[in-house]
């Protein structure tokens, strides 16, 4: 198993949120053993419990005073949140236990106003893989095509065609349908369609409604699926007013490169220079996005854009301030061109770091930017986080 750099709280319980398929049974079995662990994607489990309220409790009496159990996992636990109150009265009771909470979807715990056992579990997230974490099988061309999903990685293309098709064929359509998410999965599928084919780009809900037969609201519902699924994260145009944030077109970007190409039908093809840039932007953020949670920190992740059209595409803000500016190019060679966006940006913010990161070897300086290959930008950036 590859190593994971999420670092895991040393005691006390906590909830473990990630999409399926990014390694959290894998990650939380290996770390305990001995832990007494229920599935609830076992659907004889999932009925036993759901059907016989008090049994899930009496069972981990048992597991805690008879067999000494110490740790107990449960798996995709928004299946059934009300196991979330009598976890909570084990807590109380049984102060030494540590209960570790899995999930693909937060939304069931989060939006019904589920006990989310305030004050006795953290909360960690887990996504695919970074770059470190791959090791020596790193390839930027397979992560572009193929992502970086722990169960996908390092396999041969057609086995990871047919995993990333599956994958999107099954989880993404049919269980968040089953999960009672959504009710009309044509529409849904429609949508996932047309929000694959705008990764990385600018979102209008109103046009996005026009293309797929259906109302701003719903798309914007849908949307507050994908996040609350953690398939996808927006991220704001940057404004010192909140108020205009909220009301600016955001931009999505999808957890994982294959799962983008997958929804694209892309997984054969040869990417043209244009798409090969959009998929190496979104590699650059979620990479940065990633590093963000697995170091719990305050900073925020924002695109900057003028009215006039000049663009930068991530600036960091940290505590109401902007902390550092990036440009993300995919080509091997930089030109005026490329310097555009942050050279307006740097006469607004002349104190704001500003970096460029492309496919180079080495760092130099171009008029007070930091040109930086990519393996490099997360490290420098990385103090700001």
């Amino acid at each position: 198993m590859n190593s994971r750099i999420l670092s895991i709280p040393e005691v006390g319980s906590f909830f473990l949120f990630g999409p399926r398929q990014t390694g959290k049974t894998t990650l939380v079995r290996s770390r305990y053993p001995g832990a007494w662990y229920v599935n609830l994607l076992f659907e004889e489990t999932f009925f036993r419990y759901s059907s016989e309220p008090g049994l899930f409790r009496r069972q981990a009496f048992e597991q805690i005073t008879r067999q000494k159990i110490e740790t107990i996992i449960i798996d995709e636990v928004q299946r059934i949140p009300e196991l979330l109150n009598d976890v909570q009265a084990l807590i109380d009771t049984n102060p030494n236990v540590r209960f570790v909470l899995t999930g693909s979807s937060a939304r069931k715990l989060k939006r019904k106003g589920t006990n989310l056992l305030a004050g006795r579990a953290v909360e960690r997230r887990l996504f695919p893989y970074v770059q470190q974490e791959m090791g020596d099988g790193f390839s930027l061309d397979a992560v572009l095509r193929f992502g970086s999903l722990p169960g996908i990685f390092g396999k041969d293309p057609e086995t990871a065609k047919d995993m990333l098709s599956a994958y999107v064929n099954t989880y993404l359509r049919e269980e968040i349908r089953q999960e009672g998410l959504v009710r009309a999965l044509g529409a849904f599928s429609r949508f996932l369609d047309i929000a694959a084919s705008q990764n990385s780009e600018l979102v209008s809900f109103s046009d996005m409604a026009r293309e797929c037969g259906t109302s701003s609201h719903t798309i914007k519902s849908y949307y507050e699926i994908l996040e609350d699924t953690m398939i996808a994260f927006p991220l704001q145009a940057w404004s010192k007013s909140p108020r205009k944030r909220m009301v600016a077109h955001p931009r999505y970007y999808f957890f994982d490169l294959g799962v983008v190409n997958a929804l694209n039908r892309m997984l054969s093809a040869d990417p043209d220079p244009k798409i090969r840039g959009k998929l190496f932007e979104t590699f650059v953020i979620t990479e940065i996005h990633r590093h963000l949670h697995y170091s719990r920190s305050e900073a925020r992740l924002f695109f900057w854009r003028t009215s006039g059209g000049a663009e930068v595409d991530l600036v960091i803000e940290k505590h109401g301030r902007l902390v550092a500016a990036c440009e993300i190019k995919s080509s091997r060679v930089i030109d005026g061109s490329d310097l555009s966006g942050l050279k307006s940006f740097k006469e607004d913010n002349p104190d704001t770091p500003c970096y460029l990161t492309y496919n180079t070897d080495l760092p130099y300086e171009i008029n007070g930017v930091r040109i930086l290959p990519w393996t490099m930008l997360i490290k420098e950036i990385a103090v700001f986080f």
